[in-house]
């Protein structure tokens, strides 16, 4: 049965530019990824401050792999790393709390599982 993961990243005001820009600098690491069927980077739009990172999987056991992976691991090492160069070339200083250009761009973070038990597709 397929299982849907959402990351659901707490984005401060001013912020979310920057993580659109970092999750498209990792864009295709994923697709790959062995039980993989889907990714969407979904931004919010009535007053919240929550992107929701969504990704389907054929199964628990393939969400899992994909997260021990070296794929995943050096995704998130080159996102560590761009974040360094962009501190290090001054940008993102003076924003406080670690959400400038060079650190986190979330403020928090969680991940929800679900069972995908019904869909729809679109008539004609």
């Amino acid at each position: 049965m397929s299982v849907v993961k959402i990351n659901v990243l707490t984005v401060p005001e001013g912020m979310g530019s920057e993580l659109e820009k970092r999750f498209a600098g990792r864009a295709g690491l994923v697709d790959s990824a062995e039980g993989f069927e889907g990714f969407q980077l979904l931004r919010p739009v009535e007053g919240f401050d929550r992107y929701l990172v969504v990704t389907q999987w054929r199964g628990e056991e393939d969400f899992q792999r994909w997260t021990e992976s070296q794929a995943f691991q050096r995704g998130h090492a080159q996102a560590a790393k761009d974040a360094e160069a962009r501190q290090g070339h001054g940008e993102g200083q003076g924003h406080g709390h670690g959400h400038g250009h060079g650190g986190p761009v979330s403020s928090a973070a969680e991940v929800w599982g679900f069972e995908i038990v019904q869909t729809a597709e679109p008539k004609g």
